[in-house]
């Protein structure tokens, strides 16, 4: 976080209705991985200790219940011209540099903030970040192109822009005209500009796919579910034990409801707490006639649907079986193998290993086999 130096203030513009931003809310109140788009700008200049925050006065009841105490509320007009100078006005005599910034520009970073931050206490007047035109440039009409543009010289504007409080004040005091941004204000007064470093990620939120490219940029923005499993089946008579689909020949079976796969009973359990499923009871009640002696194979395939149809995929797997014998070693690139087909999914993204209790506990003794599984899911 930046800390901004004395005498310096921010000005955040939140009054628009952003009707581009399609229906609900506007934009700068809606959801953007947990938190509304405004809550983030703001986090970005908590580092100063003066924060205005221009808004609409439909909006100005939710402000005050978020924000009362932190900011200082000015209700905005019918232009972001306006807007600003309204918040200006509210920091006349209040500080000497202002950076005033789009609300809807959450992802801000603080390089950007401390870029034109060092341009203003070197001297310049002005300062504002923005990034080279790298694209070409063409001019059309009637849906085709009918010329080609130099992008020589040319910059995409982004904010915070800042400035000398009384020199921009002034500036729109003497051209109370709409305008794009406060640079055009500037240059119409005689100010002078100087460009600062911009940022990729500074995106100004503006169009519904925004959102979407902005959580990508959050990163996490992303859901990732963990979930555990624990299970334990004891032996009993037989000449094999199934474990993690694949057959194992051991002087005992496993005895349980279904066919007592420990391995994956313990990761379909890990896949539905991820989920927040419950375990396999719910599922499939072992209450119910039709599960007795079932492949656990069903049960796993319905817990990696699940999640698929929720939008998750399995990041990664991890089982590990615990018991003295029968030995696991030989068998465990199989065992990894038949969960990824059963779960659709990479079998590098499993592992299936196993451990002993160092003959200590029910284990030790011989008497079933313990499983212990983690799954992480992770949103589409």
């Amino acid at each position: 976080m930046i800390r901004a130096p004395a005498g310096f203030a921010a000005l955040i513009t939140a009054a628009g209705r952003g009707t581009r931003a399609g229906d609900g809310a506007p934009k700068q109140w809606r959801d953007l991985a947990g938190r509304p788009v405004l809550d983030r700008t703001l986090a970005a200049f908590a580092g100063f200790s003066r924060i205005v925050l221009v808004v609409h006065p439909e909006d100005m009841p939710q402000a005050l219940q978020r924000y009362a105490g932190r900011v200082t509320l000015v209700e905005g007009a019918a232009t972001r011209a306006a807007s600003v100078r309204a918040g200006l006005d509210a920091l006349e005599g209040q500080a000497n540099h202002v950076l005033i910034h789009d609300g809807a520009r959450p992802l801000v970073p603080d390089a950007v903030i401390q870029g034109v931050i060092d341009a203003l206490a070197q001297g310049a007047p002005a300062a504002a970040p923005a990034l080279p035109v790298s694209d070409a440039l063409w001019r059309g009409a009637d849906g085709r192109v009918t010329d080609t543009a130099s992008r020589d010289g040319l910059f995409r504007a982004q904010t915070p822009q800042g400035f000398a409080l009384n020199r921009i004040l002034a500036a729109h005091r003497a051209h109370p005209a709409d305008a794009a941004d406060d640079v055009e204000l500037a240059l119409k007064s005689g100010i002078e500009v100087a460009i600062t470093p911009g940022s990729e990620d500074n995106l100004k939120i503006t169009f519904p796919a925004d959102f979407a490219r902005a959580e990508r940029i959050l990163g996490g923005a992303m859901d990732i579910r963990l979930g555990n499993g624990y299970d334990v089946h004891a032996f009993g008579p037989g000449d094999h034990v199934t474990l993690c689909g694949i057959r194992v020949p051991h002087e005992a079976g496993l005895m349980g409801h279904s066919d007592a796969d420990v391995g994956m009973h313990a990761l379909t359990d890990a896949i539905y707490g991820a989920l927040a499923q419950g375990d396999i009871g719910r599922h499939f009640p072992p209450s119910d006639p039709q599960w007795k002696g079932a492949d656990s194979a069903i049960f796993l395939a319905h817990a990696a649907g699940l999640a698929r149809d929720k939008g998750f995929r399995i990041g990664n797997a991890d089982v590990t079986l615990i018991c003295e014998a029968p030995k696991i070693g030989p068998h465990a690139l199989d065992m990894a193998q038949r969960l990824a087909e059963i779960m659709a999914t990479d079998p590098d993204r499993i592992s299936v290993k196993a451990t002993t209790s160092e003959r200590l506990g029910f284990t030790g003794r011989r008497e079933g086999i313990a499983a212990i599984a983690t799954a992480t899911l992770i949103k589409e």
